[in-house]
């Protein structure tokens, strides 16, 4: 999932500041979308790319550290927090949570747009491998049940005889569904599926002895 227009979302209940942040922000080439609170945030709609969250600490009604917390189950984007009353509690709460920066104000702009770089480049890696995890999950919704069932042994090592004595098909035919798992997963190598396996979280069935 390549793009070249990542997206820096701005969330601070103070015009002036959204003002700035959101021409520093622009001057380097990035897109921006500013909200006055937690509220307007989420109910906008956000563009398919990578993105990074900057969001003030104090906010009126939901406030930065609450919104932090409701975004934790969903797929946010990185957030750096801006704060003109930040204490360590606070800051190590945020970064505890995932945050990648918590600045004071005021703060450096280079200091920022340092946070906001790494942030969005941690993003785009993050939705690189849910991009993959997908594609793996497509190609082992392709499997049929028994190919499914057969899987686990194959990256687990055992042998197509062992396998077919184990689930009571013949050898053969635990041959041409050992196939099928490789063209269908398009992986390149015994090694390859594994790793692929791991990643879907498929439980290994214990090696033969």
């Amino acid at each position: 999932m390549n793009s070249d227009s990542p997206v820096v979302f701005v969330v601070d209940d103070d015009y002036r500041v959204r003002e700035a942040l959101s021409s520093l922000i622009s001057s380097v080439g990035l897109q921006v979308a500013v909200f006055g609170s937690a509220a307007e945030f989420l109910e906008s709609e956000k563009p398919d790319e990578p993105a990074c969250l900057v969001l003030d600490l104090q906010l009126p009604g939901t406030s930065g550290l609450e919104l932090q917390q409701q975004l934790l189950s969903g797929d946010t984007p990185p957030i750096v927090f801006i704060s003109g009353h930040g204490d360590i509690p606070s800051s190590v709460r945020a970064i505890k949570a995932g945050a990648i920066e918590f600045l004071p104000k005021p703060f450096d702009d280079q200091e920022l747009l340092r946070a906001i770089h790494a942030a969005i480049d941690q993003d785009r890696i993050a939705r690189g491998k849910r991009s993959e995890l997908a594609e793996l999950q497509r190609r082992y919704n392709l499997l049929t049940p028994r190919e499914r069932e057969v899987l686990p042994f194959v990256v687990a090592g055992f042998a197509n005889k062992q396998t077919a004595a184990d689930l009571g098909i013949s050898e053969i035919t635990i041959g041409v569904h050992r196939g099928q798992i490789m063209r269908k997963m398009a992986a390149k190598s015994l090694a390859d599926l594994v790793r692929m396996a791991d990643q879907l979280g498929i439980a290994r069935t214990a090696g033969p002895a």
